[in-house]
């Protein structure tokens, strides 16, 4: 998958050291990836969330924060659209 808002995860990663080993590690599996659905992601991340419109969101770290994406499949391209803390995430709805 082709990742797009490295320039998100890289803030986040400044405020917040703990969740930088993750970010690292998803970044490099997602970008090995090629998900073709929901269900590819739902098998390597079995916390993700789906939601309309190709929303994903997904545990980080066990769920201290949570990031959102929308995939678009068909192009095999990942968009980071926001990354925050669990009760940020909560706020948002």
């Amino acid at each position: 998958m082709r990742i797009l808002g490295k320039l998100l995860l890289d803030d986040f990663r400044r405020r917040h050291a703990d969740a930088n080993s993750w970010i690292t590690s998803w970044v490099s599996e997602a970008e090995e990836a090629t998900w073709s659905s929901p269900h590819g992601i739902k098998a390597r991340y079995a916390s993700a969330s789906f939601l309309p419109d190709n929303v994903v969101i997904f545990n980080v770290k066990r769920n201290s924060y949570r990031m959102k994406c929308r995939a678009a499949y068909k192009t095999g391209v990942l968009k980071v659209v926001w990354i925050g803390t669990h009760a940020e995430y909560s706020k948002l709805k």
